[in-house]
């Protein structure tokens, strides 16, 4: 039996994988702005060659572009601005720090006009180092701890987040021992099904955030969750209710589920102010804005994104009869995601052969069916992998990968990109044409891994942590070290 030409769409790939017609060229939405092959075909980053990073900082590496970064967060607060502000006056944009986060993009954030959406008391403690003001921070969280709430009320936050009834109580009564006043969103669950792995779909009832808007039937009022917590909060002396907040998940590319969320939560929002005279000002609609990680991907632009929004926010307050409320977003991996390249070097090749149907055989009657030949699939293995990376094991997240260090005239073959870790699981990129001739000490680049690589990154089989390396105008520094096994070492207290 024979494989396939290495020129031809294997049948071991994916339907949405074709075979790239120059496999040496950069698809631009993957990347991040200044990214580009040089004279020599060698991958570079604002004049910043691969080859170049790799000697100064080693790899694996995670190469991020400063311009690029920043560009993405004033497009989401022009956009967003320009299309609010005949409704409420502009939008207050919200970084989501779970996605990545540093001293330094903290910095850039406040300099870019943005504010800075946290999840932890780590995160606080990032924020606060950074010097940003705590009034343009906001606090989230299921489960946050008296520590962490104490935390928010000492650096002044512009908002807590809550997300139970119990947890309103505990700021209520910890603000109130203080003789402060805590400024408190409440997080609802619209019920609202957003496209995306199920992993990251948050407004749905079975999961872990938010207060419910369904009516429960053991109230004996029979009020929701989210309106017990509104009558709750307006009873607080200790608490200031600014308004309402909700995310329906991430990584999503239809609109229809944040229009959904917002007509439902604006309807609550009414319901409220009719039913006990509270004025709710604010309404944080969340982020989940997709990336490309694949050719396929199609993201919107923020602007198109921010019009859509805004449309139904106009046209919901209008038949509901109320004034808008100041909106609020908070997208993360939309300005960090595509900012930012993993640099790998190639160590092991393999080539197997794998069964699979004859071409032709997919209801065509080309071929008999049933009949298989077998086709190679080649794994390349890098120096990083699950521990940098663990999306594709977490969510079955699908990445590309280019030769970086090189162009070559080379057949594309089917490969695999996988990491050096002890887990047949370890997979970076599932499926990607890659030249014939990759071959130990070339470099690959993986686009797209700005957001939750490195936040989710672990020193798994002991590997330390990569670096984060920043490059503007032609220029690098490093805003992130890398781990040394003497810091893996150091948290050894011995026996």
């Amino acid at each position: 039996m024979t494989g396939e030409p290495l020129n031809h769409a294997s049948p071991l790939a994916p339907e949405w994988l074709a075979v790239p017609a120059d496999p040496n060229a950069l698809h631009e939405p993957l990347w991040a702005a200044g990214v580009e092959r040089n004279v020599d075909g060698e991958l570079a980053i604002d004049g910043m060659t691969v080859s170049e990073l790799q000697r100064q900082y080693g790899t694996p590496l995670f190469v991020m572009s400063e311009n690029d970064f920043r560009a993405r967060a004033r497009a989401f607060s022009d956009a967003f601005n320009d299309a609010f502000a005949d409704i409420c006056g502009g939008v207050d944009v919200y970084y989501a720090g779970k996605s990545f986060l540093c001293t330094a993009v903290v910095r850039w954030v406040e300099e870019e006009g943005l504010r800075l959406d946290t999840a932890s008391g780590g995160e606080l403690a990032v924020a606060a180092r950074a010097g940003i003001p705590g009034a343009d921070v906001a606090l989230h969280g299921n489960n946050k701890s008296d520590g962490e709430i104490h935390r928010a009320l000492d650096m002044q936050l512009g908002r807590i987040v809550v997300d139970s009834l119990a947890e309103l109580e505990r700021v209520a009564a910890i603000a109130a021992s203080r003789g402060e006043t805590a400024k408190v969103m409440l997080r609802l669950t619209p019920g609202v099904h957003a496209h995306t792995h199920e992993f990251i779909a948050t407004a749905h009832e079975d999961q872990k955030f938010g207060l419910s808007m369904a009516e429960d039937s053991t109230d004996q009022a029979g009020l929701s969750a989210a309106e017990e917590a509104v009558a709750a909060a307006a009873g607080h002396a200790s608490i200031e209710l600014l308004g309402l907040h909700c995310h329906i998940g991430s990584q999503i590319f239809e609109p229809d589920g944040f229009a959904l969320a917002a007509v439902k939560l604006l309807t609550f929002l009414a319901a409220m102010q009719k039913k006990y005279s509270i004025v709710l000002p604010e309404l944080d609609l969340g982020g989940g804005y997709g990336i490309a990680y694949t050719p396929v991907d199609t993201p919107r632009p923020a602007a198109e994104i921010a019009q859509a929004m805004a449309a139904v926010v106009r046209s919901t307050c209008a038949d509901l009869g109320i004034t808008a409320p100041r909106i609020s977003i908070e997208p993360g991996r939309a300005i960090v995601g595509s900012s930012t390249f993993t640099l790998y070097e190639v160590g092991t090749l393999k080539t197997v052969r794998v069964d699979a149907p004859a071409a032709g055989t997919h209801g065509s009657g080309e071929e008999p069916a049933g009949k298989n030949v077998t086709y190679p699939r080649r794994y390349v293995s890098v120096d990083g992998g699950m521990s940098d990376n663990p999306r594709p094991v977490l969510y079955d997240a699908d990445y590309s990968a280019i030769l970086a260090s090189r162009t070559s005239g080379a057949a594309p073959q089917l490969s695999r990109v996988v990491g050096k870790h002890c887990e047949s699981g370890d997979i970076v990129v599932r499926d990607v044409y890659l030249p014939e001739d990759v071959a130990a000490g070339d470099l690959l680049a993986v686009p797209g891994t700005g957001a939750y690589c490195w936040a989710l990154s672990s020193n798994y089989n002991y590997l330390a942590r990569p670096g984060v390396v920043a490059v503007r105008d032609g220029s690098a520094r490093l805003i992130v070290r890398g781990e040394t096994e003497e810091d893996l070492l150091n948290r050894d207290m011995g026996v």
